[in-house]
């Protein structure tokens, strides 16, 4: 994979490119502000990006809204974004617009070598990779959303791991579940959503979207 890694602080950053590259990916560019983040994003288009939310000159999002803005030029575009903090607000925006490729990460994952690498794969086939801690502070509280109530906690629960970006045959893994009992769970939480789109996946990146818009 051809891979942009906006971070600012050096050592983060360096060791970030290093971890790729390790695992086969090439980094072709690296950004440590908001402004070099998008031009990076634009001339290389790349398979995915590696993008932290605070970054120069303001430290606050601007990276988010680097990558917003390149999504809203090139529809699609996958990007994982890194974050200190669990703010699911970030990660409702990055998947407004129902396309899938977003991935939304705490930054002590990327010392998870295995889960970065695999959460960076998956965002880049088109898919989400959600952090387990947005989606504990999401069950946590909130009001429930359009369709979610009707949910079994069953379902519930398969729901949550798809929002992490796990297949049908890792959902099943985790919660002792054949890969066909999965396959139920999702299609009966498909027609409770009111999801009957025939792409799999675009199907289940809206489902996703309602589970993040829950609260």
């Amino acid at each position: 994979m051809r891979i942009v890694v906006a971070e600012d602080l050096y050592l983060l950053r360096e060791g970030m490119v290093r971890l790729i590259e390790a695992y086969g990916h090439e980094v072709v560019a690296t950004a440590a502000t908001g402004p070099e983040t998008l031009e990076a994003l634009r001339r290389w288009r790349p398979d995915v990006s590696v993008i932290d939310v605070r970054m120069p000159p303001t430290q606050s999002d601007e990276g988010l809204r680097a990558a917003l803005a390149a999504r809203g030029e090139m529809p699609g575009l996958p990007v994982l974004i890194l974050s200190q903090h669990v703010q699911q607000l970030y990660a409702r925006e990055l998947l407004a617009d129902g396309s899938g490729g977003v991935g939304y990460l705490l930054k002590e994952s990327v010392f998870e070598a295995d889960q970065f690498i695999g959460a960076l794969e998956r965002v880049a086939g088109g898919g989400t990779a959600m952090d387990p801690a947005v989606i504990a502070r999401l069950l946590s509280g909130g009001s429930p959303g359009r369709g979610l109530e009707r949910l079994t906690e069953r379902e519930h629960s398969v729901l949550a791991l798809m929002a992490e970006g796990l297949s049908n045959q890792a959902i099943g893994r985790r919660l002792f579940l054949s890969e066909s009992a999965v396959g139920k769970y999702t299609t009966s939480l498909f027609g409770k959503l009111g999801i009957t789109d025939d792409e799999d996946g675009n199907r289940r990146v809206r489902a996703v979207l309602a589970y993040l818009n829950r609260s």
